[in-house]
């Protein structure tokens, strides 16, 4: 049962306020509404293990908790730790006690979970690479971020905005942009629009080693005004003649399909 009053479904803030820490570049959403569309989006069931990482003051907790059974969470502030047990009641089981970006989800976790968050800006992307180098730990995720990095991770080839997460995270995810969020609903509020993307595991997933992929994929962006017979010249391929037409191309144009082809070509 959530611990918020609530007044046309906006969060008015608990007797406990915790306060939100610039440093760790919190922005605690306060609209009951947004969070509800953010918990649906995430498709487990009872028995699935639910990771929500950054939870703060609890507002996604609320109904993830009693939705989850086997249900976690990820956080660095020892105050927010102290305000989940304290104030929503949590036990120290659910609760790992860490940065997100240090931790080893093989420790903690099983295979197949489900992650939902609002996450930080500033570690929105290191944190999209940590999910891909533990593949089989992550089946799908639901997850609040700048509304420009969301809208960049979905972007299609042939745009301008179509860059390395477009394709490393679609190479492995079936990926969706969801819905804006303004700034008006976090306190307190960012300078920019917020958005949430999901994203679901495939089920036939390339046999390609993301290190592998990842190394063609940031060598090709690195000069992303050149074409591709540049910026990847550095790189060994067993037939490079047969990527001739490929090589005429800049890095935005090609296709994930594209990008897995080169890599299964590398020497």
């Amino acid at each position: 049962m959530s611990r918020y009053l609530t007044i046309s479904g906006k969060l008015q803030y608990p007797m406990h306020n915790l306060k939100p820490k610039k440093f760790w570049g919190q922005h605690f959403l306060t609209d009951l509404g947004i969070a509800q569309k953010i918990v649906d989006l995430c498709p487990a069931d009872s028995k699935d293990t639910v990771i929500e990482i950054g939870p703060g003051q609890g507002v996604l907790t609320q109904f993830l908790l009693p939705k989850f059974p086997e249900f976690k969470v990820v956080e660095i502030d020892p105050d927010a730790v102290n305000y989940l047990i304290g104030k929503m009641g949590m036990n120290e089981e659910q609760i790992i006690h860490k940065d997100v970006l240090k931790w080893q989800m093989q420790e903690d976790i099983p295979l197949d979970s489900h992650f939902v968050g609002n996450l930080p800006y500033n570690i929105s992307s290191p944190f999209f690479f940590q999910l891909l180098e533990n593949l089989p730990y992550v089946k799908t995720g639901s997850f609040m971020i700048q509304d420009e990095v969301a809208k960049r991770i979905c972007a299609g080839p042939g745009s301008k905005i179509y860059g390395i997460l477009s394709v490393l995270l679609g190479a492995y995810f079936d990926l969706k942009y969801e819905f804006k969020v303004p700034p008006g609903v976090f306190r307190p509020p960012p300078k920019v629009m917020s958005g949430v993307l999901s994203l679901k595991r495939k089920e036939n997933l390339p046999e390609i080693e993301f290190p592998k992929l990842k190394h063609v994929v940031k060598q090709a962006f690195s000069m992303r005004r050149k074409t591709l017979r540049n910026a990847l010249k550095t790189i060994d391929f067993q037939d490079r003649e047969q990527f001739d037409e490929l090589f005429t191309r800049r890095a935005e144009t090609l296709s994930v399909e594209e990008y897995l082809m080169l890599t299964r070509n590398l020497s």
